[in-house]
């Protein structure tokens, strides 16, 4: 009997299980999709299962990546299989061809947790036994529409089988984005900036939407971590914040440091970006970046909206739907996204691009 996907698996950053089953319940019912979310706190992953008869590969299209908040990566999955140590591949195959399923990759992961991470010397022994045994099975292939198979190992005889498709999965493996730390940065606040152009803005637009002579602000600035990476891309910076910028940064040139309140500050003229990683209230926050898209002062914007220690889904998603309503009101056209992005903490990213 073919055995049918009838779940999601969907990674996180571990302690988030819970926001990102509110968020996959919220959605998944707005399109009519009925399911029932499983994890275990601080485990890294959320397993969806669908329960009305929608297929699994169905609700996958319905709620794409790139539009959840929490999740890291989103897979078709089977599931979950305990193993007998004695012979792991012996069970994997057999679920794999019952599925009928075909792939060009094979990716195994783990959570983003310490104890996951122990499972490295695992992951490496059964590599290549693993794939030599897919490709004689026709599992492995050259063409295969571009899927690929993930297995997540939570445990030495504990993993979970997922397909993952071209242009609704991320690109990098266990769904993170590792960034390397530039030295000569102010501070590593500077990864939460570059990680979101990598998330918002496709790298063949950088050259047009991140190019040398626009003009930029930067709301919260001190030290300098968000407005080195506008510099980086040859930006003119408005830095505006009372504490002291890095005096390194200061000497490109390129900065004009003015020691004003973020909050009220109003540009000289549209920038073509607006940043800002200020610590405060998600609404006030929200409120400050309404004035600044309503009035069309900048084209596009990055923020960072803090988190509080409950409720984060419902806190996210009341903030996103009030800007939504007040750029409808105003009669602004944008894109607006959201993404708990791997060098974000306690906060969520927030893009949002004017397109008139």
């Amino acid at each position: 009997m073919k055995i049918v996907p009838n779940e999601l698996l969907l990674y996180c950053r571990p302690g988030f299980e819970a926001d990102l089953a509110a968020e996959m319940l919220e959605k998944a019912a707005l399109s009519g999709i009925g399911g029932t979310p499983r994890f275990e706190r601080g485990g890294g992953h959320v397993r969806f299962e669908v329960v009305d008869g929608t297929s699994a590969n169905e609700m996958h299209r319905a709620l794409p990546l790139a539009s959840l908040v929490f999740a890291r990566q989103s897979l078709v999955a089977l599931p979950p299989l305990t193993l007998d140590r004695a012979d792991r591949l012996g069970a994997i195959m057999a679920q794999v061809r019952g599925s009928g399923w075909s792939c060009e990759a094979v990716w195994q992961e783990t959570p983003d947790t310490n104890d996951a991470k122990a499972l490295a010397g695992l992951i490496k022994a059964l590599k290549r036994p693993l794939e030599a045994q897919l490709r004689k099975a026709g599992v492995l292939r050259r063409k295969a529409g571009g899927r690929r198979l993930h297995l997540l190992w939570s445990d030495g005889d504990r993993v979970q089988l997922g397909m993952s498709f071209p242009g609704n999965r991320c690109e990098q493996l266990g769904g993170i984005r590792r960034l390397r730390f530039p030295s000569r940065a102010p501070s590593r606040s500077t990864l939460k900036l570059e990680e979101a152009w990598h998330e918002f803005v496709p790298a063949e637009q950088w050259p047009t939407r991140l190019s040398d002579g626009m003009q930029a602000a930067d709301l919260g600035a001190a030290p300098g971590g968000w407005t080195w990476q506008l510099v980086q891309r040859g930006m003119q910076v408005f830095a505006i914040d009372n504490g002291p910028m890095d005096p390194e940064l200061m000497t490109s040139g390129l900065v004009e440091h003015l020691r004003e309140d973020g909050f009220v500050w109003t540009p000289p003229a549209r920038l073509d970006w607006l940043v800002c990683d200020i610590v405060d209230k998600p609404s006030r926050v929200i409120t400050m970046v309404e004035r600044w898209l309503t009035r069309r002062w900048c084209r596009e914007a990055v923020f960072n909206l803090k988190l509080p220690m409950k409720r984060r889904w419902e806190a996210v998603s009341e903030g996103l739907r009030r800007l939504s309503t007040s750029l409808a009101r105003a009669g602004v056209k944008a894109e607006i996204a959201c993404r708990h992005l791997y060098h974000d903490r306690e906060e969520v990213t927030v893009h949002v691009r004017l397109l008139d």
